[in-house]
């Protein structure tokens, strides 16, 4: 009982007088707690949390820009040959070794890097943009021209797309330009038939359906109101696209239709590797290990873009 009668008395104490009023804290009730972001923002956001992402953006980054200024300040030349210095490995002089004529490989490396990574990027651009367009019209339109494009694309996809690649390098011949061409002849469809299914779906919605009643050009309403919906997922797959570009061309120069010699892209040094195998397996290994990182970056940053570009996980993390 005593102890009762303390734990009364300690509740009589608290008066009336021991507490005051606060009030209500407008600016605090009206905040915000996660700042406002807009759509790319948010994705950016989510790039930077995926870390295997974001250190491929990163690691793309540097490669092109050593592609661009590593033979600048080079103090070799990508087609000058040392015979004193022929299929050396790796040394303070040449930091990857050299080929079998003598040329420093580190030059040679990043100068068949601007071709590739300019090959694969300018293809992928390229078919993303037809087929986005020829899609667009497709889905929005129907009818006749749906039907001729989408036999045209059964007849490409009935035929493998190399042997398509291997008859256009051998028609036009080698080089830069006749690579891109024969890559972009097989390469819109995939993307086309996207957009065509995506148009198909957003055609009938309230803000093309109000565009259409203004009065809009449907070259507009397609470029300005359907696209931009889905550019995210035209970025996820352009991203993706660029890999595939980029190995293709260094099979073709591998197989003797792409890049010709004495010009240097990953595929003629990976060529030129094979025959030296046994000698100096650096020749092969470098050129390797920089197509498989390469494509692997993208890949890694193709799956980054697509969960970050997905509106589904908004708002989840």
């Amino acid at each position: 009982m005593s102890g009762n009668q303390a734990e009364m008395t300690n509740q009589t104490e608290i008066t009336r007088d021991k507490f005051r009023t606060v009030g209500k804290n407008l600016e605090k009730m009206e905040s915000i707690s996660r700042p406002s972001l807009t759509f790319w923002q948010e994705a950016w956001r989510r790039i930077r949390g995926n870390k295997a992402a974001f250190f491929s953006l990163l690691l793309l980054i540097a490669y092109g820009l050593l592609a661009v200024f590593a033979p600048m300040f080079s103090r070799y030349g990508f087609d000058q040959q040392d015979a004193y210095a022929m299929s050396q490995s790796f040394s303070g002089a040449h930091w990857l070794g050299t080929d079998s004529l003598g040329r420093d490989l580190w030059v040679r490396v990043w100068m068949g890097a601007r071709v590739s990574l300019t090959i694969g990027l300018l293809a992928a651009v390229l078919n993303t943009v037809i087929g986005t367009v020829l899609g667009g019209f497709c889905g929005y339109y129907g009818g006749k021209l749906d039907m001729i494009v989408m036999r045209i694309i059964d007849v490409i996809y009935g035929i493998p797309s190399l042997i398509v690649c291997i008859l256009v390098m051998v028609v036009l011949g080698s080089g830069v330009q006749s690579l891109v061409i024969a890559m972009v002849m097989v390469g819109w469809t995939g993307t086309c038939r996207f957009t065509r299914g995506e148009v198909f779906r957003l055609k009938e919605q309230e803000f093309v359906l109000a565009a259409r009643v203004m009065g809009e050009p449907v070259f507009t309403i397609i470029m300005r109101e359907i696209v931009p919906n889905i550019m995210g997922l035209l970025i996820t797959q352009l991203a993706m696209a660029i890999p595939g570009a980029i190995f293709q061309e260094a099979f073709l120069s591998y197989i003797g239709l792409g890049i010709s010699p004495p010009q240097a892209s990953w595929g003629v040094l990976a060529k030129e590797g094979t025959r030296m195998l046994k000698v100096a397996p650096h020749m092969l290994y470098v050129p390797a290990f920089f197509i498989c990182t390469t494509v692997l970056a993208l890949n890694q940053l193709g799956n980054g873009l697509r969960d970050a570009f997905d509106p589904r996980l908004r708002g989840t993390e």
